[in-house]
C-alpha cells in the first residue's frame, strides 16, 4: 500500500507537464468516478465470491471446478468492462488507432504481410504498422485477421473471443497447481484467480488472451512433468507448440521460460524436455518459413519504442513504479502471499540440504517467486515503462495462486480485500489501453 501510495503521489508531482504519459500514475488511466450497467453485476458477484468462494472452491467436484472457474472469470471480466458502458467498455476497447483491428487491412495478402512485416516496425517509413501491431510480432495480430476472413469480424467478435480466451486462464492455472502443488493448495487458490483485480484490464485487451495462452502451455507441461494425464507425451509437446506461438504473440512472453523452467524443476524429471523442445520449434519454423525473422524484428521494435513514449518515460520512475502497478493488478491478498512465499523458500533449504523432497507449499512458493522472477526481468529490461497492469498479466496470474498459503480464518477477509480494490479502481477511475 505504501509503495501504490509513494508512485501515485511522486507520479503526480512528476507528470505536471505530462513528461510521465500517464494520466493517473503509475496507472494509465484519468481519475473519473462512474458507474454503468455492469456496476450491479459486478457487486454481486463480488459479494457472493467473497462469501460462498471459499467453500464452494473446498466442495465442488474438480471438473465442476474448472468450470464454473470459466464462467466466473467471463462474467467477472465482464462485468468489470461493462461498468464503463457495453460500447466503451467492450464494444469500441479495440477499435483505436493503436489497436490489432487497426492493421487488418495491411494483411489483405498474409503471405506478404509476413514477408514485409519488418519493413513497417519503425515509425517514418511508408505505411508503418499501428503501435499495437508493431510492437508484437505477427502472431499477435493474425488471431484477427482470421476471425475477419471467416466473417467474425469487427470488434464485437474481437471483444468476445478475447473474453472467452482470457477466462480460460484460471482453469489452466488450478490444474497447474493441482499437478505440482496438490488439488487442496488448487483449490485453495481458485476464489483468489477467478477473482484477481487485473480483470480490470484483461477485460478488453489481448494481453488477457496471451495471458491464457501462457497459462495453458505451463498446465501441459505440468500434467506432462507430473504424469498427471494419460497422454504425458502428447501434454509435453502441446506445451512446445503453446509455447512457441506464445513468442509470437509477444516479445517480452519469451519470459515465460523462467516459469516452464520451474514446472520442470518442480516435477523432479526433464522427460518432458525433448517434445517439448520439438514442439516449440513449429511455430517458429512456420514464421521463419513465411518471411518473419523474429530476430530481425526485435532490434526495430527497439527503435520503435524508443520513438515514441516508451523512450519518453523516465526509467528512473518506471522502474519500482512498475512494481506498483503489479501491486494493483495482483492484489494485496497476492503480495501477502509472496511473503508466505519467501518463508516457505527459506524453509525449504534445509530440506534441499537434507535431500528430502520438497512440500506442497514449499512447491507453491517456488513457482510464485519464479513469476516474481520474471517480472523483476521484464522490469529491469526498460521495455515495460508503465501500462505494465496490462502488459505483465501472463506473469502477474502466477502470483496469484500465493494466496492459498494465507491463513484459513483470514482468507475472506483477503478476497474481500481483492474484489474492493478491482471494483474501487473500475469506478474511481477511466482506464485506457
Amino acid at each position: 500500500m505504501l509503495l501504490v501510495a509513494t508512485a501515485v503521489l511522486v507520479g503526480a508531482a512528476l507528470n505536471g507537464d505530462g513528461s510521465l504519459y500517464a494520466g493517473w500514475p503509475p496507472l494509465v488511466a484519468v481519475w473519473e468516478p462512474h458507474g454503468g450497467p455492469g456496476t450491479p453485476a459486478a457487486v454481486a458477484l463480488a459479494v457472493a465470491a467473497v462469501a460462498h468462494g471459499p467453500r464452494v472452491a473446498d466442495r465442488l467436484r474438480w471438473p465442476g471446478l474448472l468450470a464454473l472457474t470459466w464462467a466466473v472469470s467471463a462474467s467477472w471480466i465482464l462485468a468489470l468492462a461493462t461498468v464503463d458502458g457495453w460500447r466503451r467498455g467492450f464494444v469500441l476497447k479495440l477499435t483505436s488507432r493503436h489497436e490489432y483491428l487497426a492493421g487488418i487491412e495491411g494483411f489483405s495478402d498474409i503471405g506478404a504481410a509476413l514477408r514485409t512485416f519488418e519493413d513497417h516496425i519503425v515509425m517514418g517509413r511508408p505505411g508503418n504498422w499501428p503501435t499495437h501491431v508493431a510492437g508484437h510480432p505477427p502472431g499477435a495480430t493474425l488471431p484477427f485477421v482470421l476471425l475477419d476472413r471467416v466473417g467474425l469480424g469487427g470488434p464485437v467478435w474481437a471483444s468476445f473471443c478475447c473474453v472467452a480466451l482470457a477466462a480460460t486462464a484460471g482453469a489452466a492455472v488450478l490444474i497447474a497447481v493441482r499437478a505440482l502443488c496438490g488439488e487442496p493448495l488448487a483449490r485453495r487458490a481458485a476464489p483468489f484467480v477467478v477473482l484477481a483485480p487485473g480483470a480490470v484490464w484483461a477485460g478488453v485487451s489481448a494481453d488477457g488472451a496471451f495471458a491464457a495462452v501462457a497459462a495453458w502451455s505451463m498446465a501441459l507441461l505440468a500434467v506432462a512433468v507430473t504424469r498427471a494425464t494419460r497422454f504425458p507425451r502428447a501434454a509435453a509437446a502441446g506445451s512446445g507448440l503453446v509455447f512457441g506461438l506464445l513468442c509470437y504473440l509477444s516479445y517480452g512472453l519469451p519470459l515465460m521460460g523462467l516459469l516452464l523452467a520451474a514446472v520442470l524443476v518442480l516435477g523432479g524429471s526433464a522427460r518432458p524436455l525433448p517434445l517439448f523442445a520439438a514442439g516449440s520449434l513449429v511455430v517458429p519454423v512456420a514464421f521463419t518459413v513465411a518471411g518473419f525473422h523474429w530476430w530481425e524484428a526485435y532490434p526495430l521494435l527497439v527503435e520503435r519504442y524508443h520513438q515514441g513514449v516508451g523512450g519518453k518515460r523516465p526509467y528512473g520512475y518506471w522502474v519500482w513504479a512498475n512494481l506498483g502497478t503489479a501491486t494493483v493488478a495482483a492484489g494485496l491478498a497476492a503480495v501477502a502471499g509472496l511473503r508466505r512465499s519467501l518463508e516457505s523458500a527459506r524453509s525449504a533449504v534445509p530440506e534441499l540440504r537434507a535431500g528430502r523432497p520438497l512440500g506442497d507449499r514449499q512447491r507453491l512458493a517456488a513457482l510464485a517467486l519464479a513469476a516474481l522472477l520474471a517480472v523483476v526481468a521484464a522490469d529491469l529490461s526498460g521495455m515495460s515503462k508503465a501500462e505494465t497492469e496490462r502488459i505483465w498479466l501472463p506473469f502477474v496470474l502466477w502470483l496469484l495462486p500465493a494466496a492459498a498459503l494465507l491463513p484459513d480464518r483470514t482468507r475472506r477477509g483477503w478476497l474481500c480485500a481483492q474484489v474492493v480494490l478491482a471494483l474501487a479502481v473500475n469506478h474511481l477511475l477511466r482506464t485506457s489501453w
